[in-house]
C-alpha cells in the first residue's frame, strides 16, 4: 500500500522552523532561502488543512496541532538520522559510540585511547559530550557517568560498573582553607552545577562538616578546576582529573580523596551496547581504571 505522507523536504523545513522558532534560521540551517522554507512550510499547512504556527510578533509560534506534529516529526527525523548513522558505521567497520563528560575525556579517556587503538586496531571509537543535567548523548552506545542520580530507573539498573572513583576538596596552595579534626573550613566553596550531590556525598563518606561562607557555581568540572587553581575558592573534584595538577603542586588536597560507593559505570543505551566492539571497550576501561586505582 503506497504511504500517504508529505515530501520530507517540507517536513524537514517543518522541523526546523518549529525547532528554531524561526523561518529565516531554517532556511539559514536547511541552506534554502527563505521563500523556500515559507513556501515549504505553507504546502504542509494547506495539506494539513489546518495552520501549524501563529504569528508572534514579527516571528511564528507553534500552536498546539503543530507542537503535536513536530514531537512526532523531530522523533521520526531523530530515528533516521541515527538509522543513517548506524548504517554508516557498520560500513567503516566495527565502532563503539560513546558519551561522556568534556573533562573526563579530556582529562582521562582521550589520552589513554592510544592504548585501546593498539590492542584493538580495528575498532573505531566515537565520542560524545553529555552532562548529568541534560543527558545528551545524541545516539551514543554507552553513557560513562558516576552520578547517575538523573537517570531513568531502567537505565541505572544496567549500569556496568566500570572502576572506582574517589572525590576530594582541592585548591590552590596557600588558599585559606583549613581541615580540622571534624571539620573543612573555606571562604567560598566551588559547586558543579549539575552534579551538586557531590558536596553532600563526600560530608556523608568522610564524616567531615563542611563550612563555608559563599558559594561559586560552574556548569563543568574543568572550569571548577580552574577556579580552584586560579585561588577562588575550593572544588570537589575525583582524584583523576586533578591528577595533573596535584603531581605539579597547582593544587593541593586538604583532606585526601575519599571513595564514593557508586562508582564509574557505563549505561548501555543502544542494540549495539552488547556487541563485540562494545566488550572490548568496556574491558579495556576496566582494565585502565583498575590499574590507576
Amino acid at each position: 500500500m503506497r504511504r500517504r505522507l508529505p515530501p520530507l523536504s517540507a517536513l524537514r523545513a517543518f522541523e526546523a522552523a518549529a525547532r528554531l522558532n524561526s523561518v529565516t534560521r531554517a532556511a539559514e540551517e536547511l541552506g534554502r532561502t527563505h521563500g523556500a522554507v515559507s513556501r515549504q512550510i505553507r504546502s504542509l499547512q494547506e495539506e494539513a488543512g489546518l495552520p501549524l504556527f501563529d504569528k508572534a510578533g514579527t516571528g511564528i509560534r507553534l500552536n498546539a496541532q503543530g507542537e503535536a506534529l513536530r514531537r512526532v516529526v523531530a522523533g521520526a527525523l531523530d530515528a533516521l538520522e541515527q538509522g543513517w548513522d548506524n548504517l554508516r558505521d557498520e560500513a567503516r567497520g566495527p565502532a563503539v559510540h560513546v558519551a561522556c563528560s568534556a573533562t573526563f575525556a579530556m582529562r582521562w579517556l582521550v589520552p589513554r585511547l592510544a592504548g585501546f587503538y593498539r590492542a584493538h586496531p580495528a575498532i573505531r571509537v566515537r565520542l560524545s559530550m553529555t552532562s548529568a543535567r541534560e543527558l545528551r548523548h545524541e545516539g551514543a552506545d554507552l553513557v560513562i557517568a558516576w552520578d547517575r542520580a538523573s537517570y531513568p530507573p531502567a537505565d541505572r539498573a544496567r549500569a556496568i560498573r566500570l572502576g572506582e572513583v574517589a572525590f576530594g576538596p582541592v585548591c590552590a596552595p596557600g588558599y585559606p582553607a583549613s581541615a580540622e579534626a571534624e571539620a573543612l573550613c573555606t571562604p567560598v566553596r566551588i559547586a558543579h552545577e549539575h552534579t551538586g550531590r557531590a558536596w553532600d556525598l563526600w560530608q556523608a563518606r568522610t564524616g567531615l562538616a563542611l563550612a563555608w561562607q559563599t558559594e561559586l557555581r560552574f556548569p563543568h568540572t574543568h572550569l571548577c578546576l580552574e577556579a580552584a587553581r586560579s585561588g577562588l575558592g575550593v572544588a570537589l573534584v575525583e582524584r583523576r582529573m586533578a591528577r595533573e595538577e596535584l603531581l605539579q603542586g597547582r593544587l593541593v588536597a586538604p583532606c585526601g580523596f575519599a571513595a564514593f560507593e557508586e562508582g564509574l559505570a557505563a549505561i548501555p543505551l543502544s542494540g549495539r551496547a552488547g556487541s563485540v566492539a562494545a566488550a572490548a571497550f568496556l574491558a579495556w576501561m576496566q582494565g585502565a581504571l583498575a590499574e590507576e586505582a
